[in-house]
């Protein structure tokens, strides 16, 4: 199976990324949630964030908005969440 993912920062380029590893379980990990500060994006991480603590024994979440939805997270942001989290979801509103 291909994974195709296509990032509209890329200007349509066509470069083709490696996947990052994913972990087989989240049982004792560390998720991070970047809001995009689209409506009701924190409301969705935070039931998000729930759920995975309820349901995968997720250690901690941490959430961090970035500062306009139609720009790119800042690059201390992105850095913060892959300091602290063993996992990350981006863009999370509607």
């Amino acid at each position: 199976m291909t994974t195709r993912i296509i990032d509209p920062s890329a200007g349509g380029s066509g470069t083709k990324i490696q996947l990052a590893r994913r972990p087989m379980d989240l049982r004792g990990k560390v998720v991070g949630f970047i809001d995009n500060t689209k409506e009701q994006a924190d409301v969705i991480a935070e039931a998000m964030a729930e759920g995975l603590r309820e349901r995968y024994g997720v250690a901690k979440v941490i959430i961090r908005r970035k500062p306009y939805f139609s720009k790119p997270a800042p690059t201390e942001l992105l850095d913060e969440i892959a300091r602290e989290a063993d996992v990350a979801i981006a863009a999370v509103g509607g």
